[in-house]
């Protein structure tokens, strides 16, 4: 059968504050980070149940933004509880359960094999293990040169890397402000 998932359908956990986990594959070793310690914070929007979260810096965080860098690990999944769904067969048979209220959410997990395939996981590149939030200092055209590199080169980069930079200053002001960026 195919299932859909109603817009709303979130709001009862999510109003009830329940305690969710993010953890990888489902698997309860490998917790990343939690609603009950203010470091994963779910909400609906109009695409469905976003989450964002403060990854631990463990063996497991770290190991998780290396396959999402790769484009290893590109699908999200949860556990939970439905409280409300509706059943509909169409003229060929086809079976469609749409789930109106979901009771209870256990976890939200970066997965290998999703139930949903259209769920998807991304990255800030600012949390990224490649990222650094300082800018390179820019080279001389001298040492660009001798690099193989064109002065102007080396310019534009700097440019872009200033681009990024504000976006993390951006990032850590929201930060500050209690709020949790996606990772």
């Amino acid at each position: 059968f195919r299932e859909v998932i109603k817009r709303g359908a979130f709001k009862p956990p999510l109003k009830n504050g329940d305690d969710v986990r993010l953890l990888v594959n489902h698997n309860p070793d490998l917790l990343l980070a939690r609603t009950a310690s203010g470091t994963l914070k779910l909400d609906e929007d109009p695409t469905g149940l976003r989450v964002s979260a403060d990854i631990a810096d463990t063996q497991a965080g770290r190991d998780l933004r290396v396959l999402v860098d790769r484009g290893d690990m590109s699908q999200m999944s949860f556990a939970f509880r439905v409280l409300d769904d509706e059943w509909d067969v169409d003229e060929d048979d086809n079976l469609t359960r749409t789930i109106t209220k979901v009771r209870e959410l256990f976890d939200v997990s970066p997965v290998t094999y999703p139930a949903y395939p259209d769920t998807s996981l991304e990255q800030p590149r600012s949390l990224r293990s490649d990222f650094s939030p300082t800018p390179p200092e820019p080279e001389s055209p001298a040492s660009a040169e001798e690099r193989g590199l064109e002065a102007e080169e080396v310019v534009d980069a700097g440019e872009e890397e200033a681009t990024d930079l504000d976006r993390v200053r951006r990032r850590i002001r929201l930060r500050e402000r209690g709020m949790r960026i996606a990772a």
